[in-house]
């Protein structure tokens, strides 16, 4: 079966003003591009349709959320604030992030996209899909635009398919280096959804994504966070996956899996301290092809996240695409020789034993 995909020109007009990366410009902050600009999802698509590999997928086509829709985790009260800016000169969704006019229109579009590409797994019209859209979702909360996020577009989707499609239990792997603390706060206390981030520890949003934060009530045991030290690369990573991403899965045993796709912890990346490759991403979506073969139809969901390198962001992408769609092209990563070969990609002491911590806690999972 064919690999879905989801693209919209829309995505990359949502405008997020003049700063230098993410320090609103002044007398003494010459402005520049702020971090989550177009041209790093540009460029991923680009590369996409350079390789070949976008006339192999299956096109799926996003239809904007309703208020309706938005309404499953979102109040009115944020979803008319972000509408009333939108149609002035934009504004910021408190406390972040900025935005232009015309984005609350595209970012109905975009949670639209992620939605699509989720509802055509679940009804078999594809095997796999990812969705490229922008904004992006694992930052917001119900009340709040958090990072670069203005809607939660994963957990609007799962939402969604539960009313819609009677979806039932949903696995969420985020491998984004920042805490996906927007999919973590949707679902915290639901025993229907497990949630899985790896991340780099501390680093966005502050004090956020502990191994502490196990979930509550009905979900107490299915928030699960893995949080890493600066500097893990391949080996880390892949040790974190074999040892408690892919247990935790096996023992929840989910109808579906999504992943909250951001290569910001690439070895390129300015907002990140990590050191993945583009077959470390290769490699992560191999395991969870394997996984979801093995517990769920092979039902496998995308959906973009971060990524701040416009130069490498698209050969992580197009590894993950390749292997999803089990097409090889006939590019090749040109950064791949140096980043593999950067001291540290094995796995260290260090960091075995913040995945043994993690690990520790697969015993919640039911």
């Amino acid at each position: 079966m064919a690999t879905g995909w989801n693209f919209h020109e829309l995505y990359l007009w949502h405008d997020t003003g003049r700063s230098a990366l993410v320090c609103p410009p002044g007398l003494t902050v010459e402005p520049g591009e702020h971090a989550e600009n177009p041209e790093t999802k540009r460029r991923f698509r680009n590369l996409m349709e350079v390789s070949g590999l976008t006339e192999a997928l299956t096109p799926i086509r996003a239809s904007a959320y309703t208020d309706a829709d938005l309404g499953r985790y979102h109040p009115a009260e944020y979803i008319e604030k972000l509408r009333a800016l939108s149609a002035g000169m934009g504004g910021e969704a408190s406390p972040g992030p900025p935005f232009g006019p015309g984005s609350f229109e595209i970012a109905r579009l975009a949670a639209g996209g992620t939605h699509a590409v989720l509802d055509a797994v679940v009804t078999g019209k594809v095997a796999n899909g990812y969705a490229l859209v922008r904004p992006p979702g694992h930052h917001a909360e119900a009340a709040d635009g958090l990072g670069f996020c203005l809607f939660a577009n994963i957990p609007l989707a799962i939402l969604k398919a539960r009313a819609e499609r009677g979806l039932e239990r949903v696995a969420v792997v985020d491998w984004d280096v920042h805490h996906g603390n927007g999919t973590q706060a949707a679902f915290y206390e639901d025993p229907d959804v497990l949630a899985i981030s790896l991340h780099q520890e501390g680093l966005y949003p502050f004090a956020s994504g502990t191994l502490s934060e196990r979930g509550a009530g009905a979900g107490v045991g299915l928030n699960l966070n893995i949080p890493l030290m600066a500097g893990c690369g391949h080996g880390a990573y892949l040790a974190a996956f074999e040892r408690v991403v892919l247990p935790a899965l096996r023992r929840f045993k989910p109808d579906l899996i999504v992943v909250a796709s951001g290569f910001d912890a690439s070895a390129a990346d300015p907002l990140g301290r990590m050191m993945l490759h583009s077959e470390s991403y290769r490699a992560m979506t191999r395991m969870l092809m394997e996984a979801a073969a093995d517990l769920c139809g092979g039902r496998l969901v995308m959906s973009h996240e971060g990524g701040y390198s416009a130069a490498y962001v698209p050969y992580c992408g197009l590894a993950v695409l390749e292997e999803l769609s089990g097409i090889k092209t006939p590019i090749t990563d040109p950064f791949l020789e140096e980043f593999a070969h950067y001291p540290g990609q094995e796995l260290r002491p260090w960091q075995e034993a913040a995945i043994a911590q993690a690990a520790e806690l697969l015993e919640g999972i039911k």
